[in-house]
């Protein structure tokens, strides 16, 4: 007997592995400020079957499932499988009436205390070089964690930029925020200590990473592309 495909399925050939849908799915919707209810409403699917999608690695709907997800949480069914994982953000077209916005100092710190991946601009020998790195922030200075020799560390006792953003390619909507100030090492044992135990997440390239970085913000600027329609 041949064995039939549900056409609610799709393989993972297709495009979209095993796990990678349901943490798509569940920062898309904390990004949207929706509940899982709502998103589920809006999709038109039993919010038992969203909570499985987001939940179980091996979920793998439909594309029509997919579109409708995609849809309510005002994304594109590429952005929800993955397809531009390894593109560069800001490749869909500009809005058709983009407001360019200057932030204040308090949405600055607002965007910049929600964690993540930064870009931090030291000096160098052949010329300033930017470099990704996990960082957080304590007590209103960005922290991060490097090695001695590597790029990042560098920015001990220098004045350095650090940047942080985030682009919608969905939307053709984004911000981001610059911030200037002085990096010096955190050698503290308490203040290592303190450190450990409120920072965000370790530094996702692994290996020993015991030099802590603080950066203290000396000027703060940040601006913010969005569509008035």
């Amino acid at each position: 007997m041949t064995k039939q495909t549900s056409p609610n399925l799709v393989s993972p050939a297709e495009g979209l592995r095993p796990g990678d849908l349901g943490r798509r799915l569940a920062r898309r919707r904390a990004e949207a400020g929706l509940t899982l209810y709502e998103t589920a409403a809006r999709a038109g699917v039993p919010p038992s079957y969203l909570q499985y999608l987001e939940e179980c690695p091996t979920a793998l709907p439909g594309t029509g499932v997919l579109r409708k997800l995609a849809g309510s949480l005002g994304t594109s069914l590429n952005e929800l499988t993955g397809g531009r994982a390894d593109l560069p953000a800001g490749l869909g077209q500009a809005a058709r009436a983009p407001v360019f916005v200057e932030l204040s100092a308090q949405e600055c710190r607002a965007l910049l205390s929600t964690h993540g991946v930064g870009r931090v601009a030291v000096p160098d020998i052949s010329g300033p070089a930017v470099v990704p790195v996990n960082y957080s922030v304590v007590d209103g200075a960005i922290v991060f964690r490097t090695a001695p020799g590597t790029t990042p560390w560098r920015a001990v006792d220098t004045q350095v930029a650090f940047e942080v953003d985030h682009v919608d390619d969905a939307l053709s909507q984004g911000w981001s925020v610059l911030v200037r100030g002085h990096a010096r090492a955190v050698t503290d044992p308490d203040a290592v200590s303190r450190l450990e135990s409120q920072t965000y997440s370790a530094p996702w390239v692994g290996g020993r990473r015991d030099v802590w970085v603080s950066i203290e913000p000396l000027s703060m600027t940040g601006r913010r592309i969005m569509s008035s329609l």
